[in-house]
């Protein structure tokens, strides 16, 4: 049976640039089974998700619930649950962890410092702390937002579990069901997807060093889309693969162009021009979707400016 996956894969769909995006990943423990709006239809208080969606909107925090590979069984609202959120944007990349016996503590964090990059009301209000452990691999395995997160992710997620990688949790989205299985890579917020087991580890072993893999990426969600692609095209053009090396400073233009600015930490401007095309020929965007033409992010040119250009630009 054809799957918004499997059309994607035949027809070698781009994934650069299709990352979700969000300054700042806040990631809360739900076990049980999880609804298409799983904030609203878990066993998570609808109320307090209903809270949380209000709460992160226009802040750049994206809120997710997620839960640790296998069997879901909710053992009830008393049990502790694992609190983690991460800030991706180079210069300032951060993971806190912290646990709660009562989510709604939740609602007092302050949304906009964290979408800012200060995890200052997480800690005092949840008693967070930096993470020390290996970094986090989420693993989309909604099946009631798209089947095709089910059939690949959970066994993904089991997989890597099994095989002993730590810090893998299932997650309820990340976009792109046609990309599946698609994972985010925390602490430095960088999307996968058609995601293999061997490649995950290998993601892994070069996030513990602080590189990036740039082969399967989608982009870093603490860029919109166009910058998504520009950096990832820079990094391919340059070999450079340092995680906080490079920053989208400027995008001029807008959709179907864009000049995107990509600096380096050592001082190189590059000009990236990005247009935003469509799929074609028409293909789900998920399963059970009418056919359409998803927009893609193609990178035009690249192209290194010089000191002086890079100080006007």
């Amino acid at each position: 049976m054809s799957t918004c996956s499997t059309v994607s894969l035949d027809l070698d769909e781009p994934i650069a640039g299709t990352a979700a995006t969000a300054t700042t990943w806040l990631l809360l423990e739900q076990s049980g089974p999880w609804g298409a709006k799983a904030l609203t239809q878990s066993h998570l208080d609808p109320a307090l998700g209903r809270a949380l969606e209000e709460a992160a909107k226009g802040t750049g925090v994206r809120v997710a619930l997620i839960r640790r590979p296998g069997r879901h069984a909710d053992c009830g609202t008393s049990a502790e649950r694992q609190v983690y959120v991460a800030h991706t944007v180079p210069g300032n990349v951060w993971l806190h962890a912290a646990a709660t016996h009562d989510p709604q503590q939740l609602l007092d964090l302050d949304f906009a410092a964290l979408g800012m990059g200060d995890p200052h009301t997480f800690d005092s209000v949840l008693q967070g702390r930096p993470h020390t452990g290996d970094p986090l691999a989420l693993v989309c395995t909604n099946g009631k937002r798209d089947r095709c997160c089910a059939l690949l992710g959970r066994p993904l997620a089991a997989e890597l579990a099994t095989s002993g990688v730590d810090g893998v949790w299932e997650v309820t989205h990340l976009g792109g069901h046609r990309f599946s299985p698609t994972l985010l890579v925390l602490p430095y917020g960088y999307a996968y997807g058609r995601a293999q087991a061997h490649a995950v580890k290998e993601v892994l072993h070069s996030v513990q060093d602080g590189r990036i893999v740039v082969d399967g990426c989608r982009g870093n969600s603490a860029w919109e889309r166009p910058g998504q692609a520009a950096e990832l095209a820079v990094r391919r053009a340059t070999g450079e693969d340092a995680a906080e090396a490079l920053s989208v400073v400027r995008t001029d233009g807008a959709a179907p162009r864009w000049e995107v600015t990509v600096a380096h930490v050592d001082g190189r401007h590059w000009r990236v021009h990005v247009a935003q095309g469509a799929s074609l020929p028409p293909r789900p965007e998920s399963c059970g979707s009418v056919l359409g033409s998803p927009a893609r992010m193609d990178v035009v040119a690249v192209r290194e400016l010089t000191m002086t250009a890079a100080l006007a630009s």
